[in-house]
């Protein structure tokens, strides 16, 4: 609830928290825009959110998903931007960072590659995932069996279709290599994160925030209390 307050007026007592908060927020989503110094860029476009360090996209998504968000947001209290810094940025800008990012998961990179499994003609075949790995014929498998299928050179005898992968190295560089889990494991905190990134992305005319309700229906943080009863007479 607090966070479509922030929208609009704080009020009291709520001033200073919520005006915490806000600030905060701006200055997260102002950090994934393309002049902020908060994060590099590796040279294919892809965010470095996590620094550089391994499976880089679980957090790419989710915040293509915020950034989408954060412009519905702007969109629904008749806001054309926000200020981040010395520069204004139109709230389509939002939008087009968390464009950049996802149709970068999805092969727009140097490597040509979907790191979502079953999208396009190239994607990675040595997920690391058991389900994936071990063929369906295969019973009672227990985990020290289950390892000769890790080792296995062959691709995946399942393709784990929709799968997100950890992703590209801060080089836009990846092994296909089933037991690199830093480039092959896929996440739930990942594959939310795509889900979200990607119904947020849909036409915001058909799927976006019900601008009527969400905002213009909040209750009250508390019921106010009664009147006082009326003073008796002697």
């Amino acid at each position: 609830m607090s966070r479509l307050r922030m929208f609009l007026d704080f009020g009291y007592p709520y001033e200073e928290m919520l005006k915490s908060f806000h600030e905060q927020i701006s200055e997260i989503i102002c950090s994934y825009l393309p002049g902020s110094h908060n994060f590099k860029r590796t040279n294919g476009g892809l965010i470095e959110l996590n620094h550089g360090k391994p499976k880089p996209l679980q957090y790419v998504t989710n915040a293509a998903f915020l950034a989408t968000l954060y412009a519905d947001y702007l969109e629904a209290t008749l806001t054309p931007g926000w200020q981040c810094a010395a520069k204004f940025y139109p709230k389509d800008a939002f939008r087009d960072f968390a464009k950049t990012q996802i149709d970068y998961i999805l092969g727009r990179n140097l490597r040509h590659m979907s790191y979502v499994v079953g999208f396009s003609d190239n994607f990675p075949q040595y997920v690391h995932h058991k389900g994936a790995s071990i063929p369906g014929y295969i019973k009672h498998q227990s985990c020290q069996e289950g390892l000769r299928w890790k080792e296995s050179k062959k691709p995946n005898p399942n393709t784990i279709v929709g799968a997100m992968v950890g992703g590209p190295d801060k080089h836009d560089g990846f092994q296909d290599n089933r037991s690199n889990y830093n480039f092959t494991e896929p996440t739930i905190a990942g594959n939310a994160g795509l889900v979200a990134a990607l119904v947020a992305s849909l036409d915001g005319s058909k799927t976006g925030i019900d601008k009527n309700t969400v905002f213009y229906a909040i209750p009250p943080f508390s019921m106010p209390r009664p009147p006082p009863p009326p003073v008796g007479k002697p």
